[in-house]
């Protein structure tokens, strides 16, 4: 299947802004004093481990869109390439 370039940057963006959101939140959870992770004895509670859980699976589809997406871009740009050099079939 081809990609066309803004569906292949969009991928791509989309898997760095997965990355980004979800490292964020998961640096966030590991620090939360509110109660809602860590309990007074300091274990995890199921918020906690619902919620790292759903961030394994985010960064594991934002690294999957992101690669998709990686390689559309890296297909269009090797498809302008030989688009503007000559083949040794044209001689």
């Amino acid at each position: 299947m081809k990609l066309s370039r803004p569906v292949s940057w969009f991928l791509l963006a989309f898997g760095a802004w997965s990355w980004c959101i979800w490292f964020t939140f998961v640096k966030n959870l590991i620090k939360d004093a509110s109660g809602l992770a860590f309990n007074d004895a300091g274990d995890p509670t199921a918020y906690f481990w619902v919620h790292l859980v759903l961030a394994v699976t985010s960064f594991l589809l934002g690294t999957a869109i992101g690669i998709i997406g990686f390689r559309g871009v890296r297909a269009l740009r090797r498809e302008a390439a030989r688009a503007e050099s000559p083949s040794a079939t044209d001689e």
